[in-house]
Parts: structure tokens; C-alpha cells; sequence
């Protein structure tokens, strides 16, 4: 047993790893636990390029963020944001247009704390702790009231967050209640964990996290592509994450299907 931090809430268990600590963990951040690397390391074991993996998919998510605010669209609702690190959604979107809006969602209590501390003093950025799952308490949330207006277009961002919901949460049906609230021109950034080119490496890793508080569901790229058909897809539909809208062609590796991760922008038309 750890000594537990003053600054950790009494829910959080410390003997369970939980996905955004073990995100965190191969990102190099600071914020996971014995347990969390504990994990993090038999994956590593599994899948040599983890580390590498969660570089790429947050490349993705700031691409995502990049292309909605070229597209004009200046507010943001990222769920499954977990615990930030640099490249936020709000530091992106914030570079490009000051007063553009970020709405962060996660369901992790650290995440949650910590987003917190850093959007202290940043009026146009909040967190609200819920799942996914729990639209009606994240679009109807205080804090929705007050940064989103949904009577224009919003970034959506779903990036590294449906694979841990399972088949029996109907997740297809949950984005579509996101979709409906939402206004024509509003995207979303998504991206789902694949075993469609590794299957045996992939499916160990899911194997490894039966046991945290975020079991993983591997879908492939047709199952990936039906999550999301209420969206129209942008070019290039859905790909690895590493050959959506790269900065340059030397960003694409030889083998993108490595990157174990597909990557998808949808619009509401």
C-alpha cells in the first residue's frame, strides 16, 4: 500500500491502475501511480511502441483541434480529455484565437484535479467530471451554460476514449445523442484503439487491462467507421492516426498500421 497524496480524492483507488494514469505514464508525465506503471510496463512488454502510440494519437488530437479552428469554429467540447498535459486543447485552440472556448469532460478524479489547477485563471476553459455516457450531465452542466453555445458550431473531441466503453453501452447511440445536440458545421475528432493489423499483440494489451478501471474493446475499421456514420466523414475518412492531414509526409511512417490507433474527423452537415 502507497502513502496516499494529500491532493488525492478518497475515490480514487491507488491499487487499481486506471487508463488516463497509465496515458499519462507513456506520455512521461507525472501524475500515475505504482499501479499505473506497474501496468504501463507489462504493456510496454506487448506492444514495444506504447509509448510512441500515445505520441501519435496526441499529435492527432492537436491536428483535430488545428483543422476545426481553421474551419472557423472557435469552441470546444473535448471528452475523455484525461490529465493534461502540454498540447492541451485550450492551449491549441487559445494560440490560434484567445478567446476561443474549451470544455474539458473526464471521468478520473487526478485528470479532473489537475485540469483544475492549470485552467485556474483561464475564463474561457472548465473541466466537468462525468463519463461519456452521462450526456445529459455534461451538455446540460453549468459550465456548458456558460462557455458553449450550441446554437453554433463546436469541436468534439472523442480522442482515445471509445475503446474503453464497452459493446453493452450501446456507444453508437451515445455519440448520436452528442451529434443531435449539436449545430451543422459542429466536427468531431475521434479515435479508437484497432487489433485489425497486430491482432495477437493488440488483444494482450487488452487482456492486460481487464483488470484496471478502464477494460478496453477493440473494434475495426468498419465497426470504427458505423460509430461515427451519423457524421459526414472529411478526407481522408478513417486511417491510422498518423496519415490524418500529417504536417508533412515525412510524419507518416513506412508502417502507419503500427500506430495501432484509427483516426477520424466527422462534420454535422
Amino acid at each position: 500500500m502507497q502513502q496516499r497524496p494529500d491532493w488525492i480524492t478518497s475515490d480514487v483507488d491507488l491499487e487499481k491502475p486506471s487508463a488516463a494514469r497509465c496515458y499519462d505514464f507513456y506520455l512521461g508525465g507525472a501524475h500515475n501511480f505504482a499501479a499505473d506503471r506497474e501496468l504501463g510496463r507489462k504493456v510496454l512488454e506487448v506492444v514495444p511502441n506504447v509509448k510512441e502510440v500515445a505520441q501519435n494519437n496526441r499529435a492527432f488530437l492537436r491536428r483535430a483541434v488545428r483543422y476545426c479552428i481553421e474551419q472557423g469554429v472557435t469552441q470546444f467540447l473535448d471528452i475523455g480529455s484525461g490529465i493534461p498535459t502540454a498540447g492541451n486543447v485550450h492551449e491549441i485552440a487559445q494560440e490560434a484565437d484567445p478567446q476561443a472556448r474549451v470544455l474539458y469532460v473526464d471521468n478520473e478524479s487526478v485528470a479532473v484535479a489537475h485540469s483544475r489547477t492549470i485552467l485556474e485563471g483561464d475564463e474561457n476553459a472548465r473541466v466537468v467530471q462525468a463519463d461519456l455516457e452521462d450526456v445529459d450531465r455534461v451538455l446540460q452542466s453549468p459550465e456548458a451554460a456558460e462557455l458553449l453555445d450550441f446554437d453554433k458550431p463546436i469541436g468534439v473531441m472523442m480522442v482515445a476514449l471509445v475503446h474503453f466503453v464497452p459493446d453493452s453501452a450501446d456507444p453508437g447511440s451515445v455519440i448520436r445523442r452528442y451529434y443531435e445536440a449539436l449545430a451543422p458545421g459542429s466536427f468531431l475528432g475521434f479515435s479508437h484503439v484497432t487489433g485489425d493489423h497486430y491482432p495477437e499483440g493488440v488483444e494482450t494489451l487488452v487482456n492486460l487491462y481487464k483488470n484496471s478501471t478502464n477494460p478496453v474493446t477493440l473494434r475495426d475499421r468498419d465497426r470504427v467507421a458505423e460509430l461515427i456514420s451519423d457524421f459526414e466523414l472529411v478526407e481522408p475518412g478513417v486511417v491510422y492516426v498518423p496519415e490524418w492531414h500529417p504536417d508533412s509526409d515525412e510524419d507518416v511512417p513506412e508502417e502507419p498500421e503500427k500506430s495501432i490507433v484509427y483516426g477520424a474527423m466527422g462534420r454535422k452537415a
